[in-house]
Formats: structure tokens, C-alpha cells, sequence
């Protein structure tokens, strides 16, 4: 398999996850007592995925894959609303459940932008940030530090912009209780992805037999 088709399957994935932690992202389980979004199952993996892509192939690289997902999760939300828009044929009868699932409100669409935009810029200047620092070592510490900070900004400005006076319930003190909830999981993700980022970066670095007969993917000091 060649450089350039492992980068775009990791690219892949990595859209695939926005949408999902999107479009499945307003169903709420309960994990050890905590009422979470199921979206926390998808959204930290594309944390592991631009670090992976961050340390092979550089900053740039990157912020491209980072802006390239954010058109795509307009283009998504663009159909969505046409779709949910458009008249329902009178043999189709879940019109109103097909509404209810994929109408989230116009605010929490325009946080989940906002916190994704935030978010990933800062994880990727900080994982960039860390690797000048540490002269190239230590991949499993920029890694976490990025990504756990990058995660916290996501949620606290997710639930804020998202929920904040919704109700007289959502208080900045009840936000925050929501927030430090939320970000213990997305810390111990980002904990337990450590050896997947390993692998993704050995993964990504190995030539194929197609790199072999040609000039390799430039890779990223």
C-alpha cells in the first residue's frame, strides 16, 4: 500500500469521524453514571489521526486535511437542510422522525463548527509547538499534551456557545460541572490512543512496494 493511499484512508477517516460524532452525536448514554453525548466514541479519534498526519507529514499538511473537512461538514449540513426541507412523498411515513434526527438546531450546528475550527488549529500549532520544543522526541508527550488541551478548549467552547442560557437549568456553573465531566473522557482517550499515534506514524512512514518503484511522499522533519 503507498504513502499517498494510507494518507488518503487516514484522511477518510478522519472526515468520517466528524460526521459521525455529528450526525450520531445527539443520542446521550450514560457511562459510569455520566450522561455523555455517543459522539465521544468518534470525535477524540480525529484528535489521534491530524497528531499521526501532524508528525509525518508537517503543520501544513494538516491545516489543508483540517479546512478540506470543515467545507465537507458544511457541504453535509447544507444537504441536510435541503433534505429535511424538501416535501415527503405520501408513501413515506417517518417524515417527522426523519426531521426530529437530523434537524439539530441552527446553534448547536454553529458551535460544533466553531469548537472543531478552534480546536484543531490549536492542537495542531501545539503538537508543532511541542516537537520544536522537544527536538523531535517524545511523540507520546505532544501527543497527549496537545490533544488534551486542544479537546478542553472543544468543549467548553461547544457546551457554551451550544447550551449556555438555553434554560435557566444551564448556568455557567452547570456548564462547567458538564465540561469537567466531558473532559475526564476525552483526557483518558487521549491517554489510551498514545500507542495507536505510534502505530499510525510507523504505519505511515513504511514504504510500499509502489513508493519503492517511485520518489516516496515527502515526509515532514
Amino acid at each position: 500500500m503507498s504513502q499517498h493511499f494510507k494518507l488518503t484512508i487516514l484522511s477518510a477517516l478522519f472526515v468520517a469521524g466528524l460526521l459521525a460524532a455529528n450526525m450520531l452525536g445527539s443520542k446521550v448514554t450514560v457511562l459510569f453514571g455520566v450522561s455523555v453525548s455517543v459522539g465521544i466514541f468518534s470525535y477524540p479519534i480525529t484528535f489521534m489521526i491530524t497528531d499521526a498526519i501532524a508528525e509525518v507529514y508537517g503543520a501544513k499538511k494538516t491545516r489543508q486535511l483540517v479546512w478540506a473537512a470543515l467545507i465537507a461538514q458544511i457541504f453535509i449540513l447544507a444537504l441536510t437542510l435541503i433534505s429535511i426541507g424538501l416535501p415527503a412523498s405520501p408513501r413515506y411515513e417517518l417524515n417527522d422522525e426523519y426531521g426530529k434526527v437530523f434537524s439539530n438546531g441552527a446553534r448547536i450546528v454553529f458551535a460544533s463548527l466553531v469548537a472543531f475550527v478552534v480546536s484543531q488549529t490549536h492542537d495542531i500549532w501545539a503538537f508543532e509547538f511541542w516537537k520544536q520544543k522537544t527536538k523531535g522526541k517524545f511523540l507520546w508527550l505532544r501527543n497527549n499534551a496537545s490533544t488534551i488541551v486542544s479537546q478542553g478548549i472543544d468543549s467548553l467552547i461547544f457546551l457554551f456557545l451550544a447550551f449556555y442560557k438555553i434554560s435557566d437549568k444551564f448556568t455557567a456553573g452547570f456548564i462547567m460541572h458538564l465540561f469537567f465531566s466531558y473532559w475526564l473522557f476525552k483526557i483518558a482517550f487521549a491517554v489510551l490512543d498514545t500507542p495507536f499515534v505510534y502505530g499510525l506514524v510507523k504505519w505511515l512512514k513504511t514504504p510500499g512496494k509502489e513508493d519503492k518503484m517511485s520518489d516516496p511522499v515527502p515526509l515532514h522533519g
